[in-house]
């Protein structure tokens, strides 16, 4: 019995230039190499395009009538869906800030005209190949149920793996891709990418002090990797609290507290000043009537023992 044996998935490359020549000479080629080519003569061409079908590869003129190759590369990384699609700028700038500025646009890479088609087949070649490993760790990733999703410098989630999907999803009430996070958390983004070498590096989301998340690094330029934690028992029972007469607040303070947490860190977790922790605390110890952090944080603790 003959086994039929199923063909190799054709790589999908769009090109987007406005010189028929320069397209003649990239659909040549690149069928030549066994892809699939698709041509748009501008940037609202592409984006149309890409509406009905994901290329594996990008390969986008630097200078365009209308919308140029720089703000089409910053649209279509606006879907998360293309995040990690690979572009390529075809440019004759070769100065610096031009490079540059694909660099910053979403673009992997760039190679300058005229085009040695040889030379644009390598780069092909290594791109797609370090896309598709970066698509099999994800897919571990997904499989092994880690909390784990990527943001871009403005905040933006470019992918996330299904169970943090879920639980941004839980906590906002929307697609985890309309996710974005918050000015106090990209303002501690920006602290954690300059202390990288530290692994301590954590928030929580302001309105939601148990949902915790980690700065693992830097994965891909303008891609920062984060992990999600959800913290059990950083609240105490509100029977407790309310005998006691602490506010919520108050009592997400002291529970915090009672967990070895530093005034600060307490500020960076629940979105508050360090000063406003500090009053908080002083109402804290007048309620309890004990005069330091040790004697509360006892207080929190048998509270939380007699009612778990």
């Amino acid at each position: 019995m003959l086994m039929s044996i199923e063909p190799k998935k054709r790589d999908v490359a769009l090109v987007v230039d406005d010189s028929p020549e320069t397209l003649r000479l990239l659909t040549d080629a690149l069928d030549g190499a066994g892809m699939t080519v698709m041509v748009a003569l501008d940037g609202a061409a592409a984006m149309r395009i890409i509406d009905q079908i994901t290329p594996d590869i990008i390969l986008l003129d630097a200078v365009m009538p209308g919308i140029d190759g720089f703000e089409t590369c910053r649209r279509l990384k606006r879907d998360a869906g293309l995040a990690n699609v690979p572009v390529i700028f075809m440019t004759g700038l070769a100065e610096t800030e031009h490079i540059v500025r694909g660099l910053e646009a979403g673009g992997v890479d760039y190679v300058t005209k005229p085009i040695v088609i040889e030379e644009m087949l390598a780069r092909i070649r290594v791109h797609l190949g370090n896309a598709r490993l970066t698509q099999s760790a994800r897919a571990a990733l997904d499989v092994s149920g880690r909390f784990l999703f990527a943001v871009n410098r403005q905040g933006s989630v470019l992918w996330a793996t299904p169970q943090a999907q879920k639980l941004l999803s839980d906590h906002h009430g929307a697609q985890a891709d309309d996710f974005v996070l918050p000015p106090a958390l990209l303002q501690w983004l920006e602290q954690a990418k300059a202390k990288s070498g530290s692994k301590s590096q954590a928030a929580s989301l302001p309105d939601n002090p148990q949902l915790r998340v980690y700065y693992m690094g830097e994965t891909a330029p303008n891609e920062f990797l984060l992990r999600l934690s959800k913290e059990a028992g950083t609240a105490l029972p509100p029977e407790f609290t309310s005998e006691l007469g602490l506010t919520t607040r108050e009592g997400e303070v002291l529970a915090w507290l009672s967990k070895g947490k530093t005034n600060r860190d307490i500020a960076q977790i629940l979105g508050l000043s360090p000063r406003t922790v500090d009053k908080h605390l002083e109402q804290i110890y007048a309620k309890l009537g004990v005069e330091n952090r040790t004697a509360a944080a006892a207080i929190a603790a048998n509270a939380t023992r007699r009612n778990s």
